[in-house]
């Protein structure tokens, strides 16, 4: 016991006049990656919103929207299904829709079979409004597959276009769709641990990491929340 006394006191003497010391705290005190690791590779949040999808892609059929792209519309849907896409300023190549959920400016009702909306809450002031014009835009029976951040960073990007306000609970987000879906066809469940937030913080990629350690779920510590809410 005294010689690992010792051996700590020792450490600590070292460590404090080590002339590299600030060096270290600098590096330590900035991520890998301002950019969520796309740089790097496949970020973390985007392996758990695609679990997500697979695993719900027996409702991605018909009509089907998603904002700004439909990369995951062509990776999940089956057969039959339309794609559109919505945007809420012109200029989108890709969109088919010029509207906004926020608003409800130029939202159709009763439209779609589903609605992919992912990491997109967080940007939204009045995520009450938000929620009320998916409810309206689905189809009865539709179904909203909703994926949202946690613990994340800051998108910088979205903060100095539209605002960057929310991080969510899986409680936070069922009292939220409870108040707009019936209780009974909602589920949420959360992605995430330890491991993987401060992996995610960091800036790292699934590529830098050890990608069993992603998985199991932490409730403690959600990197994303992700929900399936029925009309």
């Amino acid at each position: 016991m005294m010689i690992r006394k010792k051996l700590v006191n020792a450490i600590a003497l070292l460590s404090k006049f080590n002339p590299l010391k600030p060096l270290f705290c600098s590096l330590l005190c900035k991520p890998v990656s301002r950019q969520f690791g796309y740089n790097r590779g496949t970020p973390i949040d985007r392996l758990y919103i695609e679990d997500f999808l697979e695993k719900h892609h027996t409702v991605i059929t018909g009509d089907i929207l998603e904002i700004a792209e439909n990369e995951y519309t062509l990776k999940f849907a089956h057969q039959p299904f339309t794609s559109h896409v919505l945007h809420v300023v012109p200029g989108n190549p890709n969109a088919t829709i010029v509207g906004n959920l926020e608003t409800g400016e130029n939202i159709p009702d009763n439209k779609f079979d589903c609605m992919i909306i992912t990491q997109t809450l967080a940007f939204v002031f009045d995520i009450h409004s938000f929620l009320k014009n998916c409810h309206r835009a689905l189809k009865p029976g539709g179904v909203l597959l909703l994926t949202n951040p946690s613990i994340t960073p800051v998108s910088r990007y979205d903060m100095d276009r539209w605002g960057d306000y929310w991080r969510f609970t899986d409680l936070s987000m069922r009292k939220l769709l409870e108040l707009y879906f019936p209780p009974e066809k909602i589920e949420v469940v959360s992605y995430g641990n330890y491991y993987a937030a401060a992996a995610f913080l960091a800036g790292k990629a699934v590529e830098d990491v050890w990608r069993r350690r992603l998985f199991p779920a932490d409730p403690d510590y959600p990197v994303s929340i992700c929900a399936v809410a029925r009309k």
